[in-house]
Order: C-alpha cells, then sequence, then structure tokens
C-alpha cells in the first residue's frame, strides 16, 4: 500500500450500499480490519446503530428517512472534514441520498454490493441484525411494513458508482481488496 495512505494527508469516504442483506457490514468491517492492518483508521458509521439516537421508536417513513440519512451524510461530513476516513455502512435506498453525500464530501467513493433479492433475503434470515431490525424481509412480504427496500420500495442503483461488488460472486476477502485498491488509488498524488 502506497506510503501516502499512512499519512492521512486526505480523508476519504466509502459509502457501502446495497439491500439489506447484500453484505455491507461484513465487507465495512472487513475493509476496516485490512486498513488497521496497515496502520490506517477508518470510523464505521453504521446508519442501524445511528437511527436508534436520532429515531428511538422508528416509524420508517418516507420523512423520517429522509431526516436520518441527511444526518448521516452530515456526521459524515464533519468526521471527514476533520480527516477522519469514514466507512458508511447503510442501505441508501434513494439515489439522492447518496448524491448529497457526494455533492458535499471530497473524496467520495460509493460501493456498490450487488446481490440479487433471493440470496439477500436468505442471509437476513440467518444473520445477527446488531442493531437493525429482524425480519425485515419477512415483515416486507407478509405487508406487516411498507417500507422495505427490494420489496415495497425500490434501491435506486446509481448510474456511475466507483466499484461494484456482486458478493454472489465475489468472496468477502476479494470484496474487501477491491475496496482497498481503489482507496490506494485515490489516495495517490
Amino acid at each position: 500500500m502506497p506510503e501516502d495512505i499512512l499519512d492521512n494527508k486526505k480523508s476519504w469516504v466509502v459509502w457501502i450500499t446495497g439491500l439489506p442483506g447484500s453484505g455491507k457490514s461484513t465487507i465495512s468491517r472487513k475493509v476496516q480490519e485490512k486498513l488497521l492492518d496497515k496502520g490506517v483508521k477508518s470510523k464505521i458509521l453504521e446508519l442501524d446503530e445511528i437511527r436508534r439516537v436520532i429515531t428511538p421508536n422508528p416509524k420508517y417513513t418516507d420523512e423520517e428517512r429522509d431526516i436520518v440519512y441527511l444526518s448521516l451524510v452530515y456526521m459524515t461530513k464533519l468526521l471527514a472534514d476533520c480527516g477522519t476516513n469514514v466507512i458508511i455502512d447503510a442501505t441508501g435506498n434513494k439515489l439522492a441520498y447518496r448524491e448529497k453525500a457526494r455533492e458535499l464530501i471530497p473524496n467520495f467513493i460509493e460501493v456498490y454490493i450487488k446481490c440479487p433479492l433471493d440470496i439477500c433475503i436468505k442471509r437476513e434470515m440467518k444473520r445477527d441484525t446488531r442493531y437493525s431490525p429482524k425480519d425485515i424481509y419477512k415483515k416486507g412480504i407478509e405487508k406487516e411494513s411498507d417500507t422495505v427496500p427490494g420489496i415495497n420500495v425500490p434501491y435506486e442503483v446509481s448510474a456511475n458508482p466507483e466499484i461494484i461488488i456482486d458478493t454472489s460472486k465475489c468472496s468477502i476477502e476479494d470484496s474487501a481488496k477491491a475496496i482497498l485498491k481503489f482507496i490506494e488509488e485515490v489516495q495517490e498524488p
């Protein structure tokens, strides 16, 4: 890895986005682990954890989502302005959220975690959801919730994300390596 990245001359922000169950959180943690092995610090902002503070009793309305995502983007901008490298772990189903981040944050990298919905549903049923709500796809399919990305609301794919990773074909390890390679490239003078 180039030495410049260790000097933290310019911070960067990587938004790892995709459907719930696509692998965002696992990949985010693996990228952070690999960066730390190289002596590069970063902060992961998990939207589900942040949501618990901003909206402790979430309704998942469009208005509430807009507030939570704009708060996430602003928090990220503040951290990046202070020189902190940030990994955003958030679905960000509306393109407008990611476009706002791109507009406000220099050195912004969007990583789209592509994964077929049926695989995401299977993974989500098996995973430890930590901060995120449990059984979201089940609730969406059974009409208990009408705000589940990929089921009741669309996930808007960016026309030009910097990286696209298909986690139905790519391992966590290889996914993290691809993201690290891109970070190295943006850090080159």
